[in-house]
């Protein structure tokens, strides 16, 4: 059984579906009692795609969820947002997934993951139809959903070759320690880096992938390789990398209520900025503007804004 079907969308991307279920309060760790607040529809992925779509361009997502209520939740959401669903298979015998999460003072966060052995860990070569990417423009992968088992990397590659001719690539690292090593991380996604043309790391990830002493040291090399690199750097926005041109573009003023999901909110902006053939500055301001919104609400996608929201929110802030 699969989501409602609609035309084949432009953007598309595949991986975990997840509900996220968070602590009230900060400083409460995972090993003790404490109140919890969800469920809010979550997977790094699915919050890509369904921005895409708020954003206005036609998104379609590929994974599993349970015959469950936490299933209907992000079926719901994605649907009411206009995300094709059609790529997104009900999996009976199987619950959907599930992420814990605690915040720190510190502004780190700690997760507990339940989706190796859910649903969302069912992802398979044979979930990707290349009748599905007929009209893709653009597929986003994230070495997190890479890393759930070799199926799912398989699933990632298979998409890769599906893709018609000009249509684009974007990854997100995204390395998750509570999955993978960062050595074991690097190799499996060595082949999703060769052919990315847009790779959107988070502070730490560049070095990490690239062995270089610096984010910076790392971004280069890759933008050396051709690539379109966009450096996340929260609170103090995002640092670019193009060829020879090396620009940071800085973070607007914003009231972070959670930041979970604002990095792949932003990803999704730039991806589809870069798609409408806006100047490199304006795509990096518009994902910068988008950014600041997704962290304006609690649960990981619920600040990811419409269209009509970023345009009022960039008329505000105009220079």
């Amino acid at each position: 059984m699969t989501g409602p079907r609609s035309s084949t969308p432009e953007v598309i991307s595949l991986g975990n579906l997840l509900v996220e279920i968070m602590r009230v309060q900060l400083d409460q760790p995972l090993n003790r009692p404490g109140e919890f607040v969800g469920p809010y529809p979550s997977g790094d992925a699915v919050i890509y795609i369904d921005t895409v779509a708020r954003l206005g361009h036609s998104g379609g997502y590929i994974g599993a969820v349970g015959p469950d209520d936490f299933g209907r939740c992000l079926l719901d959401r994605l649907t009411q947002d206009g995300v094709d669903c059609s790529g997104i298979r009900v999996l009976e015998g199987h619950t959907t997934g599930v992420a814990f999460v605690a915040y720190f003072g510190d502004g780190s966060r700690k997760f507990i993951f339940h989706w190796r052995h859910a649903a969302a860990g069912q992802l398979a070569p044979d979930f990707v139809q290349p009748d599905y990417f007929r009209n893709a423009r653009w597929l986003h992968l994230s070495g997190c959903n890479l890393a759930v088992s070799e199926a799912a990397r398989e699933a990632g590659l298979k998409a890769l070759r599906c893709l018609p001719a000009g249509a684009r690539v974007s990854f997100d690292p995204n390395i998750r320690p509570e999955v993978l090593s960062v050595d074991e991380i690097r190799d499996l996604v060595e082949p999703v880096v060769r052919r990315a043309d847009l790779i959107v790391p988070s502070l730490g990830e560049a070095a990490m992938l690239t062995g270089a002493s610096t984010d910076e040291a790392g971004c280069r090399m890759w933008a050396r390789q051709g690539k379109l690199v966009v450096l996340k750097q929260g609170a103090a926005g995002c640092r670019v990398f193009h060829g020879q041109e090396d620009f940071h573009m800085p973070a607007f003023p914003a009231v972070e209520v959670d930041p979970t999901g604002a990095g792949d909110s932003f990803s999704a902006a730039f991806s589809a900025a870069l798609l409408e053939g806006m100047e490199l500055r304006a795509v990096a301001r518009f994902a910068n503007a988008v950014g600041a919104l997704a962290v304006g609400k609690k649960g990981p996608m619920e600040g990811a804004p419409t269209r009509r929201e970023v345009t009022d929110f960039l008329a505000r802030h105009a220079t």
